[in-house]
């Protein structure tokens, strides 16, 4: 594929072939050759502006969950593979080539030849180790406290990681694993010197651009002068403005002070379109989903929660808020999942349905309080949720705050919240069941704090953690087989679940930009585009 790594956009869904745990099923290997040049004589040109919608103060390779901090550093740091973004495939990176097979639970992989730190330091097999380190076994942060991060779950099928010689790396699995490169793209290299700060700050990596400026609202990077992978820099400076305001990028690329625009409102496509953009359209696993404090009573019945679900008139949400980019959730992973079944349980909308459980449960008449996330097609959907919960017979308060202090509130310890409607999409990590469902059901804050499913529900718990644990040493039918089970399971219990997934879509200057691809997920990522 010629546009592959001319836009190296969107590494993730190899992942989602990944179920079928065969190690190479993703690809491997070498990545397709192309033209790499950027102006004429080879040297990167131009200034490509991207317009982003989310912010983050996080940038640490080793913990981040923010969208823009992982679409910005696709840019910046290397694991030992990458994802093409657009279609998922997995290809070599800070690695020579594929993982040479010792047996069926031990690999060997080879750095690439002259790796270099984009401060100028050779890159050795120990900042492979250490960067693992950093995911398995936590990190000491600015305050002083322990940081534990969330990708550890990601590797509970790695024994160890040990430098062999200073390029090359021991890799031993507790069982045979076939989705070992699709993983090892969750662990970014960075150079074991440096600190915690440094890395949440402004991280440096062996990726073809480095950062050069990050603030609250704009970033900048320039080419890697020791970069010497496959995919050098096409542009001689890179500018993410962070606006947040869907009417802000819009006026920005109206304005031509962008070229690519992130996250496109529906509403918003005949005026792109019209002013000569391109509008691409990608099914993808972003999600908004309730998520209930179930040590908290009523929240603790699953009755009540899959009342929740039955009372909200999701396709409706779709219709009036997104122009129908959307598809209503019928199980846990969406329908583009090779490993996806339709769940056990059901939740087409029945208002009649979810006022009778609500009674029964003896919660009608009962105010919730509804916490919500400040992104705008979040605070979007807030009023018809509001409107089809208190139509079932509840009353509902409604608080729009940030990111952040959303989830400040559900991990404070004694936390006393009831519901919350956020969005989510681990598929920036990876498509395979493992990533999407241990993301928010592994042995994590999500399951210890947010939802406190581990401790209101512990045989549920354990139940759905005992499939994905079976899941992830099948292959085949047998594995998409097993996944079906854990996503009935979820569909039951719905300590948290989405109400639909998007349509994910991104636009585009084409008399700007040349090779630019579209991905389904969060973030953009533009390495191998260029300007005109």
């Amino acid at each position: 594929m010629n546009s592959f790594k001319k836009s190296k956009l969107v590494a993730l869904a190899c992942l989602a072939a990944a179920g079928s745990l065969v190690l190479t099923a993703c690809g491997g290997g070498t990545a397709p050759k192309t033209d790499n040049a950027g102006g004429s004589d080879g040297k990167p040109t131009g200034t490509l502006n991207l317009g982003v919608m989310y912010e983050t103060t996080n940038y640490h390779p080793s913990n981040t969950s923010s969208a823009l901090a992982m679409g910005t550093n696709w840019h910046i740091v290397e694991g030992l593979y990458e994802f093409d973004m657009a279609d998922y495939k997995v290809y070599p990176a800070l690695a020579k080539g594929e993982p040479t097979k010792v047996s069926d639970t031990e690999y060997e992989v080879t750095l690439r030849d002259g790796a270099k730190f984009s401060d100028g330091t050779d890159v050795k097999a120990e900042d492979v180790v250490s960067s693992f380190k950093r995911i398995v076994e936590g990190e000491t942060g600015a305050d002083g406290k322990p940081v534990e991060s969330i990708y550890k779950q990601f590797f509970d099928f790695v024994d160890s990681i040990t430098a062999k010689d200073d390029t090359t790396v021991t890799i031993k699995t507790k069982y045979p694993f076939g989705a070992l490169q699709e993983r090892l793209v969750d662990i970014k290299v960075v150079p074991t010197s440096a600190t915690f700060d440094e890395l949440t700050s402004k991280p440096i990596g062996t990726g073809p651009f480095m950062y050069t400026n990050i603030s609250p609202t704009a970033l900048d990077a320039e080419p890697n002068p020791n970069y010497n992978g496959p995919y050098p820099a096409k542009v001689s400076k890179m500018h993410w403005d962070v606006l947040k305001d869907d009417n802000a990028r819009l006026t920005a690329a109206l304005a031509n002070t962008i070229d690519i625009m992130e996250s496109v409102p529906a509403p918003f496509i005949d005026q792109l379109t019209g002013a000569g953009w391109k509008v691409d359209e990608v099914p993808g696993y972003n999600n908004p989903f309730l998520m209930f404090n179930t040590t908290k009573a009523p929240f603790d019945k699953a009755e009540v929660r899959q009342a929740f679900h039955y009372a909200i008139d999701k396709q409706t949400l779709i219709d009036s808020t997104l122009n129908g980019k959307a598809e209503v959730s019928t199980s846990f992973l969406p329908k583009s999942n090779p490993d996806y079944k339709e769940a056990a349980t059901q939740y087409k909308y029945d208002a009649e349905k979810a006022k009778q459980m609500l009674a029964d449960a003896g919660v009608a008449g009962k105010t919730v309080n509804l916490l919500t996330t400040d992104h705008p097609w979040i605070a979007q959907l807030a009023p018809l949720v509001k409107q089809n919960l208190e139509a079932a017979g509840l009353k509902v308060n409604v608080t729009s705050v940030a990111s952040a202090d959303v989830y400040a509130q559900t991990d404070a310890e004694g936390t006393d919240y009831d519901v919350v409607l956020a969005p989510g999409d681990p598929s920036v990590f990876g498509t395979d069941p493992g990533i999407i469902i241990n993301w928010w059901y592994g042995d994590n804050v999500w399951t210890q704090k947010r939802t406190g499913f581990q401790k209101s529900d512990p045989e549920g718990y354990q139940q759905i953690a005992d499939g994905i644990q079976a899941a992830q040493q099948l292959t085949g039918d047998e594995a998409k087989a097993k996944w079906g089970e854990v996503q009935d399971l979820i569909s039951a219990k719905v300590p948290l679940y989405p109400l639909f997934h998007r349509t994910m879509l991104t636009g585009y200057n084409p008399a700007k930009v040349s090779d630019f691809k579209a991905i389904g997920t969060t973030g953009l990522e533009a390495v191998g585009v260029s300007v005109k």
